[in-house]
């Protein structure tokens, strides 16, 4: 059973991360879903996000993402970096990448912003050649410790990449849309000397804030509800994800839905994935958020669903202090502000 489950998770690791990996939380990920967000802070931005999904089967799927951003407001630009490290597998898939993120913010009428943005990244993809399991080591009775005669595995390596991608963002204090394309380059990241493109993502996203007032409470407590939505597709794979954000400060809850119901799947299913329940806090300069995903596809709870986690720091309190003219300060089109 042991061998078995090592040749089928590394084959689900190494079929289906033909796609990104995703995070439920994207706007807490603002740098992976789009490099036009660096920069729409108010100072310093740190963020670390984690993703566990599929918890129930061994050796799901792990992400992790840390980035850092910057707004230097006398270039008009937004610097960044973002690092992302993913594992999938018995085998211990790993894609690690880091990317310098640019954008230049351009102010338009009516306090409209519109911001394009660059990423340029270096990859590594490997994989733990000691847990694979080939064909003709397949003798229960050996427990797969006898040696391999298989050829193929004189051509396992590890795959070194450069990687592309850009995007633009049209926002105002209350609304924002956006485009972002990831592997323009559509680079080789395969691990058997052979052609495995990257196939180029496609994200479409936008949303809008709306203030909610009540009264007096309104000068001590900020509340608004956010729709949103995020489409992305990438080679044959397309996902929809749609919700809202209620916030009242400092509580943030707010409840997803992933898949395109009118859509049918390979399995002539209904196209649908997870709902998802966010919780969220900020405490001064800092966000912390938790999600789950209740799968509602047809593999059923048996996956566990998936856990994020995610972590923002700002370091804006000084710098809002030094603002003659917080008017022409770019909003920053988060649910929080």
């Amino acid at each position: 059973m042991r061998k078995f489950l090592t040749i089928f998770f590394s084959v689900l690791a190494l079929s289906s991360y033909c796609q990104d990996p995703q995070f439920s939380q994207y706007y807490a990920a603002p740098l992976y879903l789009n490099p036009a967000f660096a920069g729409t802070g108010y100072g310093h931005r740190f963020i670390a996000n984690y993703r566990n999904q599929w918890p129930n089967l061994a050796n799901g799927f792990v992400t992790y993402a840390f980035s850092y951003d910057y707004n230097m407001t006398d270039l008009r630009s937004g610097f960044g970096l973002i690092a992302t490290v993913d594992k999938a597998g018995s085998a211990n898939l790993t894609s690690t990448s880091i990317s310098f993120v640019y954008s230049y913010k351009v102010e338009l009428a009516n306090k409209w912003v519109f911001t394009p943005g660059l990423s340029f990244g270096y990859a590594n993809r490997s994989i733990d050649f000691a847990e694979l399991v080939f064909g003709d080591q397949l003798d229960f009775n050996t427990d797969g410790q006898v040696p391999t005669l298989d050829q193929s595995v004189n051509n396992l390596g590890n795959a070194n990449y450069f990687d592309f991608g850009a995007g633009f963002l049209l926002y105002s204090k209350m609304f924002w849309v956006g485009y972002s394309a990831a592997h323009i380059n559509e680079p080789n990241r395969s691990l058997l000397n052979e052609e495995s493109e990257v196939p180029m993502k496609s994200s479409i996203h936008a949303g809008f804030r709306i203030p909610l007032y009540h009264g007096l409470l309104k000068r001590i407590r900020t509340s608004s509800i956010a729709p949103s939505f995020i489409y992305k597709s990438q080679g044959e794979f397309d996902q929809l994800d749609i919700g809202l954000h209620f916030l009242y400060e400092p509580i943030m809850i707010g409840l997803w839905y992933r898949g395109i119901p009118i859509q049918q799947n390979v399995a002539d299913n209904i196209s649908q994935d997870a709902v998802v329940l966010i919780l969220g806090m900020q405490l001064n300069n800092m966000e912390i958020g938790y999600s789950y995903d209740f799968t509602v596809s047809e593999l059923g709870t048996i996956s566990g669903g998936a856990h994020e986690v995610s972590l923002t720091y700002r370091l804006e309190a000084a710098l809002r202090s030094k603002i003659k003219k917080p008017e022409k300060f770019i909003p920053c089109p988060t649910f929080n502000k």
